[in-house]
């Protein structure tokens, strides 16, 4: 199992992912549809010329649900109970098809439940930087893990 458990964690922990991904058209694209978002500057090449930034922005649901996939397999993978929320999130540099992204994981919190003996909550800063190491994305999570069984 690559996540980690509750007691596994402590707060300053910086986890640099490994994991990698180039960000393509056909990304932008599908989550643009598959969420009946019609912004132009998301999908139409004209419009989006007409902007500051020329071509078209890859839309930003898709960038912070990258960060946040991308950073469970060292964060919460089998021992997650529950996602609990997500706060301040912030996309301070665009991200366009061609970027590649790499993130990371800061733990800057730790609570025990107090209705679940066997389980506490984590909270972590998530961020993504482009291949120019701009930030581009950055949220607050919180989640509820499993503590190390016995």
């Amino acid at each position: 199992m690559a996540g980690r458990y509750f007691d596994e964690w402590q707060v300053g922990d910086c986890v640099a992912h490994a994991l990698t991904r180039t960000v393509t058209e056909t990304d932008n694209l599908l989550i643009t549809t598959l969420t009946h978002n019609p912004q132009p500057l998301h999908l139409d090449y004209e419009a989006a010329a007409q902007t500051e930034f020329g071509k078209p922005l890859v839309n930003s649901c898709f960038t912070f649900s990258l960060l946040v996939g991308i950073s469970v397999h060292d964060t919460t993978f089998g021992t997650l109970v529950a996602n609990l929320g997500y706060e301040k999130i912030t996309f301070p540099a665009p991200v366009f098809a061609g970027d590649t992204l790499r993130c990371e994981s800061e733990c800057t919190a730790l609570r025990e439940s107090k209705s679940r003996p066997n389980a506490g909550m984590v909270t972590w800063t998530h961020r993504a930087f482009n291949q120019r190491d701009e930030l581009v994305c950055e949220c607050t999570r919180t989640a509820m893990l499993l503590k190390k069984p016995q």
